[in-house]
């Protein structure tokens, strides 16, 4: 059906006119309401003529433009749910973090006394380092290769980088956790990792800047760690042995809410670990201090999960 467009326009244009000026009003009447009703109504249809008439697309996308306002008003708006921000911070993620606690504290466990193994084993035995890492690259991490990492970017990139990678790593752990075993090679890798530099570091007497230097940041990122994995092996075993009341279906929905919650609240711990790492770690204060401020992150997260997380779950709003 072929539409005189002028004419069109000309015949309907004063409604489009006037649900725009509708929609920009702040606040509106009863009449206005039932105004602002019948004239989308009538742009809705009007709308749907056009289209089938091969329309100036200038036209069409001025008179669509006014139809999702006119729709967006008479729907509403979304606005974000402080209620739900709420719930998040002081219920859902300490609550999640809470239930799967036997779990990453497991993880943490066994993490560190690898890690203090591999140390111990490396400190004892000099030429194991040269196994993993070479002589020269052992030297040159005790004269400056150690200390000289956390100094190597400016601080706000060298902290975007490692909130990248620590919530990278951490969603491995929590999307491979229901395989189980990719997150005991990522922990394991990790543990390795750090053993082997830490052993280097006490073998050739620098215990002082290792410990010094890892720990301000590593109490709380190591933690975040624990958790995802912790969160991930959960959910896989939640597929393995469902609790007698749910299906597998059922067990492995619920650890998977738990995990989504634990992965938005460790992207902000992650966050916190990395501005830390970046211009704490190596700012010229005295090491105590340094330490002092990590542990102090640290303790206080972990009494935000076991003083929020224990008690009683509120129904999410």
């Amino acid at each position: 059906m072929a539409v005189d467009l002028d004419a069109y326009v000309a015949e309907h244009g004063g409604e489009w006119r006037r649900l725009e000026q509708l929609c920009g009003r702040r606040r509106l009447d009863a009449a206005e309401i039932d105004e602002l009703v019948a004239l989308y109504q009538r742009a809705t249809t009007q709308l749907s003529v056009l289209r089938s008439s091969s329309p100036d697309p200038a036209l069409m996308a001025e008179l669509s433009q006014i139809v999702l306002r006119a729709r967006a008003r008479l729907t509403g708006r979304p606005r974000p749910s402080w209620a739900a921000v709420q719930w998040f911070v002081l219920v859902g993620f300490p609550g999640a973090v809470w239930r799967a606690a036997p779990w990453w504290c497991a993880v943490a466990t066994a993490f560190t006394l690898l890690t203090f193994t591999l140390i111990g084993f490396v400190a004892d035995n000099p030429d194991t380092a040269a196994a993993f890492i070479g002589d020269a690259e052992a030297a040159h991490l005790v004269e400056s290769g150690f200390a000289g990492y956390y100094t190597e970017f400016s601080a706000p990139t060298f902290a975007f980088h490692l909130w990248t990678h620590n919530a990278w790593l951490a969603a491995q752990c929590l999307a491979a956790g229901v395989l189980i075993l990719p997150v005991g090679y990522l922990l394991w890798q990790n543990a390795v990792n750090i053993g082997v530099v830490g052993g280097v570091m006490v073998a050739y007497g620098r215990a002082d800047v290792f410990f010094g230097l890892i720990t301000p940041h590593g109490l709380l990122e190591l933690t975040g760690v624990f958790v995802a994995a912790g969160v991930g092996l959960r959910t896989g075993w939640a597929w393995i042995a469902p609790p007698e009341n749910l299906t597998r279906g059922q067990a492995v929905a619920r650890a998977g809410r738990d995990a989504i919650l634990v992965a938005l609240g460790l992207v902000v711990l992650f966050a916190i670990s990395a501005l830390i790492e970046a211009f704490v770690t190596p700012a010229p204060l005295p090491a105590a201090l340094r330490i002092a401020i990590g542990a102090t992150t640290w303790l206080a997260f972990l009494a935000y999960v076991l003083l929020l997380g224990s008690r009683p779950t509120p129904t999410r709003p």
